[in-house]
């Protein structure tokens, strides 16, 4: 057993004062009667003991470990390239920076590529390092298609979804696509009866079409404001559909760069517990400013801002699921319980995955980190196991 005690527990109700116990994986029990204290007490270094860990946080918090439903890579390396030590070094890098629960998204490909990436990645997630596959294409709105290659995007085409999803081997778990392109309201169908989570993104819809694809079963808005048809007040489009939908999960990119704080203030305003924090990283991540691929395209990264090379459409983002949470609580000014929400809980819901994973109550497995008083992370636990 260990036991973490003096911590700060972030549970959904709020910050308390406590103990948390965890046993073969999973969190067994929580002891936190008490508010924090006004006065922050020491930080005391983490110590163990014996047989028994008994581990003194000194009021370190303690947040459940966080949920990505989209990213593309990290640490040099891309999810495109499908199963191998490319992929499992960007999930590597992703689970030692706070992100327990991560899905491997791929950029619109090829047939042979994506079928390739996906029956790679399926036995990556087989073995627990991913929790799924996002199809973030190739069936999206030509002009909004943002860093992927207009050359490769095409209309939805049932077979190959079949493909795809049979090459999965139940491990594709996401699809981003345009509702207003032909047949894509029927693939939505498709999606939800495949247990396949359909997300609308990449998108010129009106509000009526956004509508009728969540109405069809579509359940999550790709990286809201971006890549989409902008919030008119005469044509809401998809933005205004999916705030108003409370069936809808929405995910926002908070680095700073694809949404401003002001924005991502009025996005938890509308749509509170149904924000999704994501990082949409690509291979930058974690490496620096330099020259990266993120699918056939070419990106440059200046200033920790990825864009693809000789352009201006941003390339997505070099951010860790550890810099979103910090920046929803220091920038954007939401408490830290509503922050862990939305960079665990709600991705977690989304994917049907919360009666598991996403916060810190007894029987759920025991995914958590540690935080500085920064914010920072200090250390990662997944399934009970130290990092």
């Amino acid at each position: 057993m260990t036991v973490l005690a003096n911590a700060r527990l972030v549970l959904p109700d709020g910050v308390r004062l406590g103990e948390l116990r965890v046993e073969n994986g999973r969190i067994v029990a929580i002891t936190a009667p008490l508010p924090v204290p006004a006065e922050s007490p020491d930080t005391a270094l983490l110590t163990e003991n014996g047989g028994r860990d008994v581990v003194d946080l000194g009021g370190r918090h303690v947040v459940p470990g966080f949920v990505d439903l989209h990213v593309h890579g990290g640490a040099g390396a891309s999810y495109q390239a499908g199963a191998g030590e490319e992929a499992r070094r960007a999930a590597a890098f992703h689970l030692a920076a706070g992100t327990t629960t991560t899905m491997a998204s791929l950029v619109t490909g090829d047939p042979r590529e994506l079928a390739d990436a996906v029956g790679g990645l399926a036995d990556l997630a087989a073995d627990g390092a991913i929790a799924g596959i996002h199809l973030e294409g190739p069936y999206l709105a030509r002009d909004r298609c943002g860093a992927h290659d207009p050359a490769l995007l095409r209309k939805p085409d049932p077979a190959e979804f079949r493909r795809l999803v049979a090459l999965g081997r139940g491990h594709l778990r996401m699809i981003t696509l345009a509702p207003e392109l032909p047949g894509a309201l029927d693939l939505v169908r498709e999606a939800a009866d495949a247990g396949v989570l359909a997300a609308v993104g990449h998108t010129d819809a009106t509000g009526a079409t956004a509508r009728a694809a969540f109405d069809a079963g579509a359940r999550v808005a790709t990286h809201l404001f971006n890549a989409m048809r902008p919030l008119h007040h005469r044509e809401g489009g998809p933005i205004a559909a999916a705030l108003n939908d409370p069936r809808v999960t929405v995910e926002l990119i908070n680095d700073g760069v694809h949404v401003e704080p002001g924005v991502a203030r009025l996005v938890f305003a509308a749509a509170g517990p149904r924000v999704a924090l994501i990082t949409d990283a690509m291979a930058a991540a974690g490496m620096g400013d330099g020259d990266y691929r993120l699918g056939v395209m070419d990106v440059q990264v200046r200033d920790g801002r990825a864009t693809l090379a000789g352009g201006t459409s941003i390339a997505g983002s070099t951010i860790t699921m550890a810099d979103a949470f910090r920046r929803a609580v220091t920038d954007v000014g939401l408490p830290i319980e509503r922050a862990s929400e939305a960079a665990s809980l709600t991705p977690a819901r989304a994917l049907g995955l919360d009666p598991r994973i996403g916060s810190l109550e007894p029987g759920k497995d025991a995914d958590l980190l540690v935080l500085e008083d920064d914010l920072t992370v200090a250390r990662v636990m997944k399934r009970g196991h130290w990092q």
